[in-house]
């Protein structure tokens, strides 16, 4: 079994872009249904994703947290295109630069799409209390915020959102 513990930030700026290591293209999309997510009646999230020319099946458990259990299966190519234009209600694209900060990499997802616009870093870490360098780009946490989980945005994309979303208010 395999524990993910992610952290997921919002960016104060673009002062990250002078870091970008490498930049991946990902498309994503779930074999589950995203009200089933959110309504709590499944347990778990089934993704398929694309990144450059390897694709994964994703199982994750379903709950908010930093630290969730997650399982990662290599399928072929071919398969994961399949699935993504046939099974999946919805498929995310994003551009992910990773950004190298004293040792620890940051995944700075750039939506596409009816997510363009939206830019969120993640990191995964060792243990839920592992400290990491808190560079000045990275803005407020948003780790158990719902709404910026990649599943909800393929039912409420950020292009959507109300304005106090995308200002992130907490009353939201």
């Amino acid at each position: 079994m395999g524990i993910e513990i992610e952290r997921k930030f919002l960016l104060h700026d673009d002062a990250w872009r002078p870091g970008v290591m490498r930049t991946l293209h990902l498309r994503q999309g779930y074999l589950i249904d995203a009200a089933a997510l959110v309504s709590g009646l499944a347990r778990a999230s089934v993704r398929v994703r694309r990144q450059d020319d390897q694709a994964w099946l994703n199982i994750k458990a379903a709950r908010t947290g930093i630290a969730r259990d997650e399982y990662d299966y290599a399928i072929p190519l071919a398969d994961a295109e399949r699935m993504l234009d046939a099974l999946c209600n919805g498929v995310i694209e994003k551009r992910r630069h990773v950004v190298p900060v004293e040792g620890v990499h940051f995944e700075i997802d750039e939506f596409l799409g009816s997510n363009a616009g939206l830019i969120v870093a993640e990191l995964e870490l060792p243990a839920e209390d592992a400290p990491f360098p808190r560079p000045s780009w990275l803005g407020r946490e948003v780790s158990d915020r719902l709404r910026y989980f990649n599943v909800n945005l393929i039912a409420h994309p950020y292009c959507a959102w109300s304005a106090a979303e995308r200002a992130g208010d907490e009353a939201c």
